[in-house]
Formats: C-alpha cells, structure tokens, sequence
C-alpha cells in the first residue's frame, strides 16, 4: 500500500526520513466520532511496510465539530520509534503494521 505524496509531509527520525499523511476528509465512522483518527507513515524512497497509527482522538474534521488537537510532528517521530521498538520494519514489504494508540478514545453517541 503506498502513501499519496499529495498531502504528505517529510520528517527525518534517527537519521531516516518518512512521509506521513493524515486523511483530509474523514471516513464515515470518523465524521461521526464513532472511531478514532488514522493517519499513515512509510519511509520515503523505498516500497516497505506501511505504518497505519490509530490515535486516541477525534478527526478535527469531525461532523460534530468535537475538538480534536493536531497531529504534530514531535508526536509522529515519537510514534514511529514506538513502532520500530515493536518490529515495524519500514525498508521491507508486507502488510501494514498496526499500531493502535486508541486506548483512551471514547466514541460519541
């Protein structure tokens, strides 16, 4: 699965550098706070894995105008260490690596 470089941003973590992309418009379980933002990493130039992080957050394009803080850059390279410390390898290809960060996400309605 490769990562749309429209809308991508580039971050260097530890001397490798990755895109990562948060949806622009949300999936209908998102618009409804029904599920938590996703957003997607991979490393830039090569054809690995790619990192999907689910977070413990609305998407701030939430139908419900609930508020949702950004995802900052500080917290993508947190998240891609975490991801690399429980074996996501992102130079070799395979299915996605999942990491799920919801544990403090609770659904609207």
């Amino acid at each position: 699965m490769a990562l749309v470089k429209k809308g991508s941003r580039r971050i260097t973590v530890d001397g490798v550098t990755y895109r990562w992309r948060v949806r622009g418009r949300p999936t209908y379980d998102q618009g409804l706070v029904w599920s938590p933002l996703t957003y997607a990493v991979e490393q830039a130039g090569a054809s690995g894995t790619t990192l999907v992080v689910t977070t413990d957050q609305p998407h701030p394009s939430n139908w419900f105008e609930i508020p949702a803080r950004p995802v900052l850059p500080a917290e993508v390279a947190a998240t891609i260490r975490t991801a690399r410390a429980k074996g996501w390898t992102s130079d070799e290809p395979g299915s996605p690596f999942l990491l799920d960060q919801s544990q403090d996400f609770a659904p609207a309605g």
